[in-house]
């Protein structure tokens, strides 16, 4: 196992998805913040944000340490390192979290760069076994992710009541032994394959020659890769098709409500409405994750970005129109967060096509960043446009024309030769 020899590769798949389960905890923090905005923590909404956005960046950033240092060490270290951080971030909440500031260290810091630790291994690990299928490789790993905050959302919450029962900081704790447990099975399978192997039937891209009679390949470094245009490309379309996604995910709840009450819906139904909405945004969210990455394996990465961001494009620049109807409103929203999952498995997929599978675990981390970068600007773009003018509308024209830009750079990007 050590030298990468598993006798069946979908293994792999099966350790990234249990990985990933676990790290998808990240996102299933509102499930936390209503109780913790009561008696006995009294945190004011900011805190209960402040938690979550102290998560967000130190996953971004400790990814970056990951990726590179994952070179040097391989992958499964990281992968044990990220089940006992993160395990430990919520059972030290469950003992220390009273107060807001041991919350914001254990589950924000601690926690936050638990996931960071782990999220680039079973991607990375995964391709390499996959070359064949990287795209729906990546897909299902991320899926993974997305799926994952829905079940600790459901689980703490209307399923089994968790919360309400044992309160938060009891539920930090099975969490956090459950996060640790996961992610400790899951690391059993993530080594690399052996050098030159390659799945039965697969033949590898033949290396480009240089002019010099030097073999070059599209294996750059993140040194490399950094000062080239085709990152640059890359990275602004993930702004653009995130910042879109985004900027419904945070506002879809209040534009919903907006524009069914001006349709003539009551209010109480048309909160329940955009609540609907929101629900099939996350499930198709999940959903694209697996559909985009299989197709990229199909029609290749370029294609792929091409055809998920000029749809979301103009899915941004009718959306405003679309919220007449409950059902109207369900449909579009779908729409858009099937597009925006397939960011998660399309740009990691696209990155390891352009710049190569070999550095992808190091390379990607910094592609990532344009994630933290839309995660800034499309919620908070929505809501100051609303606040300013009374309507989403002039948030959500400039996001759609963004997507159709981030769709034309997509026909720019051509393979690069590294060294």
């Amino acid at each position: 196992m050590a030298n990468g020899n598993i006798s069946n590769r979908w293994l792999v798949v099966v350790g990234a998805i249990l990985i990933q389960l676990a790290l998808g905890a990240i996102y299933a923090w509102s499930v936390f913040t209503t109780a913790l905005k009561g008696a006995p923590y009294n945190f004011t909404a900011s805190q209960t944000q402040a938690i979550f956005s102290a998560g967000l960046f130190t996953f971004a950033l400790v990814m970056i340490f990951a990726g590179i240092q994952m070179k040097k060490t391989g992958p499964r270290p990281f992968a044990v390192a990220s089940a006992l951080v993160l395990g430990a971030g919520y059972i030290l909440g469950s003992f220390l979290g009273s107060t807001f500031i041991m919350q914001f260290i254990c589950i924000g810091i601690i926690g936050g760069a638990g996931i960071g630790l782990g999220y680039v291994v079973p991607i990375a690990v995964g391709m390499k076994w996959f070359p064949d299928k990287k795209g729906l490789v990546a897909g299902l790993a991320v899926a993974g992710f997305g799926f994952g905050a829905t079940i600790w959302v459901k689980v703490a919450g209307s399923w089994f009541g968790l919360i309400a029962k044992y309160g938060v900081q009891d539920v930090f704790l099975y969490y956090g032994i459950a996060f640790m447990v996961l992610v400790l099975i899951g690391s059993i399978w993530m080594v690399n394959p052996p050098e030159g192997y390659a799945p039965k039937g697969y033949i590898s891209p033949v290396p480009q020659q240089a002019t010099a009679g030097k073999s070059v390949t599209n294996d750059c470094t993140w040194q490399e890769m950094l000062p080239r245009y085709q990152f640059w490309a890359l990275w602004l379309i993930f702004v653009f098709g995130g910042m879109a996604g985004l900027m419904v995910i945070g506002n879809i709840v209040l534009f919903g409500k907006d524009a069914l009450m001006t349709a003539g819906m009551e209010e109480k139904a048309a909160t329940a409405a955009a609540g609907t909405a929101m629900a099939w945004y996350a499930i198709f969210n999940g959903l694209g994750r697996i559909v985009w990455g299989r197709l990229c394996d199909s029609l290749g990465p370029r294609l792929s970005i091409f055809l998920m961001t000029v749809t979301q494009g103009i899915l941004m620049l009718v959306l405003f129109k679309m919220g007449s109807s409950a059902l109207l409103l369900a449909i579009f929203a779908s729409a858009i967060g099937f597009n925006f999952g397939g960011n998660f498995s399309l740009m990691p997929t696209g990155c390891a096509n352009i710049f190569g599978t070999k550095n992808v675990g190091s390379n990607y981390p910094f592609l990532f960043t344009a994630y933290g970068i839309a995660g800034i600007v499309g919620p908070m773009l929505g809501g100051f446009v609303r606040d300013t003018t009374g309507t989403f509308l002039w948030a959500f024209i400039p996001a759609g024309i963004a997507c159709l830009i981030g769709s034309l750079l997509s026909l720019t990007i051509r393979v690069p030769k590294c060294n």
